[in-house]
């Protein structure tokens, strides 16, 4: 297994859900942007998805598009990213993917994105806007290297592409709680937990929940269905409002709040 489907397998046996914590690369500046990567693993997160700023990001709402803009403004892009991540290897062995849109990717060079990728210790890409029916260039390249890649279903996603997310994907399914783009919500979908006992009902990889979930109730609702729940809005927002003040401090002291709803939850027997 790779060492994210490991972590999801860990979490299981400890009888917790895993806590997916996103964050955008480069936020607010290079320097405070490494910093609270290191403050989300030393906070207990148990994958992170650091975002690749897009200029055009469709899937996105405010918070993340607005952390997009400024970490584009301060020339974060690919090798930058790869270097943050080969320094944050020499502290952190916490699950990483990178969560990009296709453009930054095609335009770097898929074989040279798996090749770089790998060099610095990323462990998977999850591609917005790369349905897995046009995938077969990127997962000829991106197998072979080791790189898992982690798609999206939501709840529109026919039968079909549930069957071949669960053949070709890797890491975990991410599942998304509902229609639009990412933001935190007050409340979660009340068709959620219907969403996710499908999804399970056609693979056995792990299960992650995020779009719109943002508090440790959420995440200890999300993770008594799912496998995971991803923290991503609420995460940034934090990022943002400490910048200027104690912000390692109030990022490890958010993620080790969302961590602890996670534990004594996993999905019930018949899920």
């Amino acid at each position: 297994m790779s060492r994210i489907a490991d972590r999801f397998a860990a979490c299981k046996a400890r009888g917790e859900g895993a806590l997916v914590a996103y964050l955008m690369a480069g936020d607010p500046d290079a320097a405070r942007g490494r910093t609270a990567l290191s403050a989300v693993a030393a906070g207990g997160a148990d994958v992170i998805e650091l975002g690749v700023p897009f200029s055009d990001p469709m899937a996105d709402g405010r918070v993340i598009e607005h952390a997009a803009l400024r970490a584009l403004a301060g020339g974060t892009h690919l090798p930058e990213i790869f270097a943050t991540v080969r320094v944050f290897r020499q502290e952190y062995d916490t699950p990483l993917l990178l969560m990009t849109y296709w453009n930054p990717v095609l335009q770097y060079g898929i074989a040279r994105a798996c090749a770089d990728a790998v060099a610095a210790g990323v462990d998977g890409f999850l591609i917005s806007d790369l349905p897995p029916e046009e995938a077969g260039p990127w997962l000829a390249a991106a197998r072979p290297a080791g790189l898992d890649t982690v798609f999206l279903l939501g709840p529109t996603s026919p039968e079909r592409r549930i069957r071949l997310v669960a053949e070709v994907g890797g890491g975990f399914v991410y599942c998304i709680s509902r229609l639009g783009v990412t933001g935190a919500r007050a409340e979660l979908p009340p068709d959620l937990f219907t969403l996710i006992d499908t999804i399970k009902g056609f693979t056995d990889k792990p299960v992650a929940v995020g779009f719109g979930i943002s508090t440790p109730a959420q995440v200890a609702e999300v993770c008594a269905h799912a496998d995971g729940a991803i923290v991503g809005s609420a995460l940034v927002q934090t990022i943002l409002d400490h910048a200027d003040g104690e912000l390692a401090g109030a990022v490890t002291a958010f993620v080790r709040e969302l961590k602890a709803a996670t534990q004594g939850n996993a999905p019930t027997a018949s899920k």
